[in-house]
């Protein structure tokens, strides 16, 4: 399994978000810049903000999904001229306990004000070029698997910081716990497949991801997840993204796929999704068939590479996806796939079962930073 790397913040779906306003004192001419900063409380309470104090030159970026707070945490926006050694922030948060400011993916050391019991100050540095960029300090996610055809995330979604449209809907539980549940089978069945290093030596990659509840730059609801394709390095090139929706227990039951110039293809259970490579002028246009992806009665997903045996994420034992999820090769039983998320310890374990060869089955520990989802381990 490759090193972990540091996450990356172009998202499938996510437009780029520029804000050119002016800056309140930003010299003419000067290199605009934006940060974000997330202030994590050491025990969740009331949603509610800080007091901020920015240096000349600088301000928050307006507007409420600019500026968000949750019973964790609290995260904001600033603009103001380049400074990549950092501005210094004064913070006031009376009757709050701050654990830790977070910026992308650092924990920034921070200095008790000795005048004032409430207030902390930190060095916050000025260098990303917009808003977008700074999508690594609001998330926190892991990345278990980047390497050449394949780009594996996990969300690790709290209920306690929820943000945006989550606030106003009951907490999505069992969505949240499926989801990783249908991930890991997704990834299995990428790499048994082959399909992995197909694409790579296309120069092309898989990209496994869930959904967020915290992120107000990508209002990620209803609730679903992707095993999307794109033609190319990056979400720059023709892509196809397909939108898996679910219901509260766990069940795919429908797709929405993007395709790249083509718009928004709608696929219900039976229907199938074929996705192609956009390599040469066949089907469309749109290439060369990578797989084709159908919802399954059971609220699971057939998925059939272009060559070689179909594979499927079906229902567990209980013909449900909430506790389990069955792995399928050629139609016959595979994997069975189950996982735990402690989000509040930074602990994933995954466990799968091989029925065909149960001297293969394993139990792997995933431990990550619970604030920003960077792994400290993986498991071989």
């Amino acid at each position: 399994m490759p090193r972990p790397l540091t996450r990356r913040c172009l998202l499938a779906g996510v437009p780029a978000i520029g804000l050119a306003a002016a800056v309140p004192g930003t010299a003419h001419g000067a290199e605009l810049a934006y940060a974000a900063f997330r202030v994590v409380r050491r025990l969740p309470g009331e949603p509610s903000q800080p007091e901020i104090t920015l240096p000349a030159g600088y301000d928050l970026v307006p507007g409420a999904n600019y500026s968000v707070a949750s019973r964790a945490e609290y995260y904001t926006f600033v603009r103001g001229p380049h400074d990549a050694a950092g501005i210094e922030v004064n913070l006031r948060w009376p009757d709050t306990t701050v654990e830790t400011v977070i910026h992308q993916d650092l924990r920034l050391p921070i200095r008790p004000d000795p005048t004032d019991r409430h207030g902390l100050a930190f060095t916050l540095p000025m260098s990303q070029v917009s808003v977008n960029a700074n999508q690594p300090t609001i998330q926190v996610w892991s990345h278990p698997d980047i390497s050449p055809g394949m780009n594996w995330r996990i969300e690790h979604n709290d209920p306690d910081r929820v943000a945006g449209p989550w606030t106003t809907v009951p907490w999505p539980a069992g969505e949240v716990r499926s989801v990783v549940h249908q991930l890991v089978a997704a990834h299995a069945i990428c790499r048994d497949s082959g399909m992995v290093d197909v694409a790579a030596a296309k120069g092309h990659r898989f990209v496994l991801m869930g959904f967020e509840t915290n992120n107000t730059l990508h209002a990620d609801n209803p609730p679903h997840w992707h095993i999307s394709y794109n033609s190319g390095a990056d979400f720059s090139a023709p892509t196809h993204n397909p939108h898996f929706w679910l219901d509260p227990a766990g069940r795919n039951f429908y797709n929405g796929m993007d395709v790249t110039g083509l718009g928004r293809f709608r696929y219900y259970v039976g229907d199938p999704a074929p996705l192609y490579d956009f390599i040469g002028v066949a089907n469309g246009g749109r290439g060369n068939l990578v797989l084709t992806f159908t919802l399954r009665e059971d609220g699971g997903i057939d998925i059939d590479p272009a060559d070689g045996p179909g594979y499927a994420i079906a229902a567990g034992r209980d013909g449900g996806l909430l506790e389990e999820v069955t792995a399928l090769r050629a139609g016959e039983p595979w994997l069975r796939i189950s996982t735990d998320d402690d989000v509040r310890h930074g602990v994933l374990v995954v466990r799968v079962t091989d029925l065909q060869d149960p001297a293969a089955s394993s139990t792997k520990v995933h431990r990550y930073d619970r604030l920003t989802g960077v792994l400290h381990t993986v498991p071989a």
